[in-house]
């Protein structure tokens, strides 16, 4: 890659990986993209974190779809999990490790199904993503618990939406060249920030739901 900026080039010859300083470049655009959805957007997802881990999980499978696919199972399984064990009235943690197991087992199975329809794509899924997506379910699971089970599936479908947006710029040929050859734009997320810290209007989600008030006014 031509014209790399000299910090670049110095974390590159200490022996860091170019694709690992892009990505932590990367990581105060996502994470700022994610609090914009939250402050201006009203898209609330599992906080802050787990979307940004997520994204970066996306990053690390080889496409996109099989991804999706993980997240969708790792949630389906773990509320039908809660659903089973609920009648046992086990203690959480035991209960927990209990969802986790059954979990990997599904997402075994998942992988062992793409090999045998020939989506090696899904079957060669490393341990990392697959890791970060069964973690999900202790999320998940916990936000059943306090605020119904309704709350909890839109929190994970916000979560897998703005992960997919995350995934889509962090994987811009375009930004991530630029950041090559400026990565001190990245401190311009910082004001940013500031600002939407600061953000005291009217979220969009919140003018589509009172769209009819506001006409009254």
């Amino acid at each position: 890659m031509e014209n790399i900026s000299p910090i670049i080039s110095y974390f590159i010859r200490q022996g860091v990986p170019l694709d690992t300083v892009i990505m932590l470049f990367m990581l105060p655009i996502i994470v700022t993209l994610i609090a914009f959805f939250r402050q201006v957007v009203g898209i609330k997802a599992f906080g802050i974190y787990t979307p940004a881990i997520v994204t970066f999980a996306f990053l690390a499978i080889p496409q996109l779809r099989y991804g999706v696919v993980v997240f969708v199972t790792v949630i389906i399984v773990g509320m039908l999990m809660r659903y089973l064990l609920k009648r046992l009235k086990l203690l959480y943690l035991p209960r927990m490790a209990i969802t986790l197991s059954i979990v990997a087992f599904s997402i075994l199975l998942l992988l062992a199904m793409g090999g045998w329809m020939q989506r090696t794509g899904l079957a060669a899924v490393s341990i990392f993503p697959i890791l970060i997506m069964v973690t999900l379910v202790e999320k998940f699971v916990g936000t059943q618990i306090e605020k119904g089970n309704r709350t909890a599936l839109l929190l994970a479908l916000e979560t897998l939406a703005i992960s997919i947006v995350g995934f889509y710029i962090a994987s811009w040929t375009g930004l991530i060249k630029f950041i090559v050859v400026y990565p001190w734009v990245i401190l311009a997320t910082i004001p940013v920030n500031i600002f939407l810290g600061k953000w005291d209007g009217l979220r969009i989600s919140e003018y589509v739901r009172f769209r009819d008030v506001l006409k009254n006014m």
